[in-house]
């Protein structure tokens, strides 16, 4: 018996489905043996690590407001994708750019992405751009991917240990296809976190 699905993670169940070539797989900058510990909720341990991540990019829509938009339109990205003949070379993710415990609701911003090998022809709604390299704390979590979050205070702590500071967005990146799972603890999501040098 399949888990049943949430609207949101319906919408990204048909986002993933949509990326044939790699559905299943991790990503290429991510080791396909994970070198870090899974981190299960209710996430009371988050196992992290760090690494350097190449350049990438990608294409996304631009959202303001409540975060839980971004499940939302992970489906119209797709679609808007193939319209213009733009194809994935990868799993989605999300880029969350403000603290929602600072920042007004309808004020936070992030967008929903999916990388490609090649954005030049990219056209409105849709923008391009390419995440620079970067030393990346991270963490692998499982569970529902609403709740993936909850983990983000054992990452940012390890950063805090380390003596680093943030240097950009959080990044989830949706490794799992919701609709090919029997239990939410199948579910893989991997979070990480651009970081510099404290000052």
């Amino acid at each position: 018996m399949r888990v049943p699905r949430t609207p949101s993670l319906l919408l990204l169940a048909l986002v993933l489905s949509a990326c044939h070539s790699t559905r299943g797989t991790l990503p290429p900058d991510l080791p396909s043996t994970p070198d870090v510990a899974l981190s299960i909720p209710p996430f009371s341990d988050v196992h992290c690590s760090y690494k350097e991540r190449l350049d990438q990019a990608y294409v996304y829509l631009e959202l303001t407001g409540s975060y839980t938009l971004a499940g939302r339109s992970l489906a119209d990205l797709a679609h808007k994708m193939q319209e213009q003949g733009l194809v994935a070379s990868g799993p989605p993710f999300a880029l969350f750019f403000d603290d929602p415990g600072v920042v007004p609701l309808e004020k936070l911003r992030a967008q929903v992405c999916f990388p490609v090998e090649n954005a030049a022809a990219v056209q409105a709604p849709l923008r391009s751009d390419v995440l620079p390299g970067a030393t990346v704390a991270y963490a692998l979590a499982s569970g529902r991917y609403p709740d993936v979050p909850r983990c983000y205070p054992g990452l940012l702590a390890y950063v805090k240990k380390m003596h680093w500071v943030l240097s950009g967005p959080i990044r989830e990146i949706y490794l799992v296809e919701p609709g090919a799972v029997k239990s939410w603890s199948e579910l893989r999501c991997e979070v990480q976190v651009p970081v510099g040098m404290a000052p």
